[in-house]
């Protein structure tokens, strides 16, 4: 689909960048790389050549000329993907290869080497004590939650793992919310926001079906189709030890992990809480807390 109300020197500056990009990336790729002989002394460049890519991606050879002399043709995703393989191009690449070829991107990848990153996502968590935070993936499964997340909202390995299940069904993290009923609409909303930018994903119907059996209020709440993006939820909370709190969670995604979602819990200045949050993850606020840190 094309880029709407693309005006001409857009389109202009758009294909003229997909000539230099396509250009780039076949010259890096080798051919050994992609299991053709690299041509001896023939070869003056070290990439692949255009009729190669063509060949390989199983599309004409002027086909491929054109696109990668930037002309106004037309494309598929199909055709994409296939040049894309052949490229070697990572996630973001080839979704920067879709936007430049007029096209809507796919959704977002994690790329082989970003699957490593969340030893610096727990230390991005661990360094926001006092305050709690918590990270999920994109089924809103809990990932890691820090020290703070585990006191103040009682999270702990015998918990649903789900936050959302979690939210509807534990005990003792809703004794501890005292603004669940104003809240409850919102997550429900953010819940079948993230499931649209998701349509067809088993995951999230799994999610829901589980929800629903083990919630009437969330099937009543479901029922509604209220939709809203995730972002910012103010949350009240009365904690058995410290009193009542008053935090503000926020969103936030990380681009090269789009499978996970970190949820930070800022002090809001009511009731003094950030002081509070200070005392309750000390040694003499963890010595009375209800149930162990979570490690």
């Amino acid at each position: 689909m094309a880029t709407v109300l693309e005006s001409t020197d857009g389109k202009a500056r758009r294909l003229a960048e997909l000539r230099e990009f396509l250009m780039s990336r076949r010259a890096r790729v080798s051919p050994a790389e992609a299991g053709l002989p690299d041509g001896g002394a023939r070869r003056r460049t070290p990439g692949l050549r255009r009729e190669e890519v063509a060949v390989l991606a199983g599309v004409g050879a002027s086909w491929y000329q054109w696109l990668e002399q930037g002309r106004d043709i037309s494309v598929s995703p199909q055709v994409i993907d296939a040049v894309a393989r052949v490229l070697r191009l990572s996630p973001a690449e080839r979704r920067h290869l879709y936007v430049l070829a007029g096209l809507n991107p796919p959704a977002p990848e994690t790329a082989p080497g970003d699957w490593d990153m969340c030893a610096g996502l727990r230390r991005l968590i661990d360094t926001w004590m006092p305050f709690p935070a918590v990270i999920m993936d994109v089924y809103w499964n809990s990932v890691l939650y820090n020290e703070a997340a585990a006191i103040v909202f009682g999270l702990r390995p015998e918990a649903p793992r789900n936050c959302l299940v979690s939210f509807f069904t534990d005990p003792l993290y809703q004794s501890r919310l005292s603004s669940w009923e104003v809240l409850a609409p919102r997550v429900v909303a953010q819940f079948r926001a993230a499931c649209s930018d998701n349509q067809g994903d088993e995951g999230f119907r799994a999610v829901v079906e589980e929800a629903t059996a083990a919630s009437p209020v969330f099937a009543e709440l479901w029922e509604r189709r209220d939709i809203l993006p995730g972002g910012q939820n103010r949350k009240e909370l009365d904690h058995p030890l410290a009193g009542p709190l008053a935090v503000e969670s926020t969103q936030l995604r990380v681009p090269a992990r789009p499978d996970l979602v970190i949820v930070l819990h800022t002090p809001l200045p009511e009731a003094d809480t950030a002081a509070k949050l200070e005392w309750l993850v000390s040694p003499e606020g963890r010595r009375g807390a209800m149930y162990p840190v979570a490690g």
